[in-house]
């Protein structure tokens, strides 16, 4: 509730998160006119945080310490999902030879929290904690397509659809057709929408209750996997992998820590 928003804290996160792989040391100035905030505000923040150690700076660049990666164990340690997950992605990497992901949602994007790769195929690299605009990779749109209508609407009206190649879905029309087939065929491959020669297949994994808590994937360079080829080869040792992590997951009593509405929050 407003009321119970705390500005401050809000701010300091902002702060924070101001700073990624695209800009990983930013001046005062910078940092500032990423947030929003004055030049004294943002300052304060910089010089509370890197009393705390998570930020460090030599007088004029400001940069995240490793401390800051505490705040993202805290999340993971308390989600059985990824351990539970890692012996099973590296089975279906061994077997299909190709990388394999898990990720939840988070607002408008998916956060990997367990990967095994192979070869290097994106510009960019994966690593726990990547964000990706849900809408237009595998394993958001299995993720969107297991959401309760109110929430899909929600996220369509806030969501901005970005065309990153030409390949991307930036219609919300043809988003929510591509959406009702995903729900209907119970997984999706995506195909070169995130990044050009990047294909993927994802499935849901779902609770005791049969709500979609994570997406599993597997991704693949276009020269090598065609869509054709992606569903013959590579959907029905997914399919088979998800359905174990499921297994497993129940099992442990793990699933009830990964729900949707656990990774909606806005980012601010």
């Amino acid at each position: 509730m407003a009321e119970e928003h705390v500005q401050s804290l809000a701010r300091g996160l902002a702060v924070i998160r101001a700073f990624d792989a695209a800009s990983p040391e930013l001046t005062l100035s910078e940092v500032a006119r990423k947030t929003g905030l004055t030049r004294a505000a943002a300052r304060r923040f910089l010089l509370t945080l890197a009393g705390l150690g998570y930020v460090r700076t030599d007088g004029r660049l400001f940069s995240l310490s490793p401390r800051v990666l505490e705040l993202g164990y805290a999340y993971l340690s308390s989600l059985s999902l990824p351990e539970v997950a890692l012996p099973h992605l590296e089975r279906l990497v061994a077997e299909v030879h190709e990388s394999a992901s898990v990720s939840v949602l988070d607002d408008t994007d998916i956060v990997y929290v367990a990967r095994v790769p192979t070869a290097r195929i994106m510009r960019v690299t994966i690593a726990i904690g990547t964000r990706f605009p849900a809408y237009c990779t595998s394993m958001g749109r299995v993720l969107l397509a297991g959401l309760p209508p109110e929430d899909l609407d929600a996220y369509l009206a806030r969501a901005d659809l970005e065309r990153l190649t030409p390949h991307t879905t930036t219609s919300p029309v043809a988003l929510r057709t591509a959406l009702d087939h995903v729900r209907a065929q119970g997984w999706a491959v995506v195909d070169q929408e995130l990044e050009e020669g990047l294909r993927s297949i994802a499935a849901p994994i779902r609770d005791r209750g049969g709500r979609v808590v994570a997406a599993l994937n597997v991704s693949s360079h276009a020269s090598r996997t065609t869509v054709e080829s992606a569903r013959r080869d590579l959907l029905p040792p997914l399919l088979a992998t998800a359905a174990r992590i499921e297994a497993d997951l129940r099992a442990t009593g793990g699933a009830s820590r990964a729900q949707p509405g656990d990774h909606l929050s806005p980012r601010t």
